[in-house]
């Protein structure tokens, strides 16, 4: 294993090094937006033209941006636990992320629903949305090149990753409950969505702190048989429902910032335990002291 005084010596990796595991990690975030727009505008095209079936290919698109999700959590974790962690990953990243978490979600909540408001209220709300998203990304970038800002356990402000996979769980959501285009147009979904995508805009550039949990989970690290099937049964419901416990996940992700001040440092610390004890793992073994 190599020891912290070593990963200290070791020489900058150059700006332009492409590290392959983590980055390839970030094609399939960036290949992911990419289909879901893809299928977008396949079931915009079948929806206009009155074929059957336009609302599973919306759902595809759905499941594609949240695969990006997927994708985009594993690169952070993948790069720190190979050390491949570097400007050129960072840039990728982020470039990835205006197209699977920007573009995506913006042109997906108005071909579905936004597009109905009057007054081209819906296309300025998908456009604001995608600004907010993409200045969010530029200056977490500018941040991160920072002396001493690089990395970090938390965000400030809601990440775009966690906006983008909010509004579209709740959308599958919404789709699953309306069952006809009629339905999708007359009812309260579009004005809920509207503000909801509004909202998440705004957050991105609040102050609430929110855990990062891209620096890796703690694989080794002991855990109390209760959380232990706290964790497992919310993972076996969402595998089950998900067509609503998606949804449950990012919304409390989503208040966690919110009620995060008033939770006690040992609660906080049970919560956000995976990416500390690493670090405090490291810490441990630099020092010589048992983990």
């Amino acid at each position: 294993m190599t020891s912290p005084a070593m990963k200290k010596d070791r020489p900058p990796a150059r700006p332009d090094k492409i590290f392959f595991a983590p980055n390839l990690m970030t094609a399939g975030n960036l290949i992911c937006g990419f289909l879901a727009v893809l299928r977008l505008v396949q079931g915009t095209i079948d929806r206009s033209s009155g074929a059957d079936g336009w609302v599973q290919i919306y759902e595809s698109s759905l499941y594609f941006i949240l695969a990006a999700c997927i994708f985009d959590l594993l690169d952070g974790q993948v790069a720190r636990r190979t050390g491949g962690e570097s400007a050129f990953g960072r840039e990728f990243d982020s470039l990835a992320d205006v197209v699977s978490f920007g573009v995506a979600p913006a042109l997906m909540i108005f071909e579905i629903v936004l597009r109905e408001l009057p007054n081209r209220i819906g296309w300025l709300l998908a456009a604001f949305y995608l600004m907010c998203g993409t200045l969010r990304l530029a200056r977490f970038n500018v941040h991160a090149t920072m002396a001493g800002t690089g990395g970090g356990k938390e965000f400030t402000g809601f990440p775009i990753p966690a906006a983008a996979g909010t509004v579209s769980s709740i959308t599958l959501l919404m789709l699953h409950y309306y069952e006809t285009d009629r339905e999708l147009e007359q009812g309260w979904g579009k004005y809920l969505l509207a503000a909801l995508l509004f909202f998440l805009s705004l957050m991105m550039f609040s102050q609430f702190k929110y855990p990062s949990f891209k620096g890796g989970f703690n694989l080794r690290a002991q855990r109390s048989i209760g959380k232990f099937a706290v964790v497992g049964a919310v993972l076996a419901l969402t595998i089950i429902y998900y067509q609503f416990m998606l949804a449950v996940v990012f919304v409390s992700y989503l208040l966690y910032g919110f009620l995060r001040p008033f939770v006690s440092r040992a609660w906080r610390r049970e919560i956000e335990a995976d990416a500390d004890d690493e670090d405090d793992e490291d810490e441990d073994e630099a020092s010589g002291l048992p983990s």
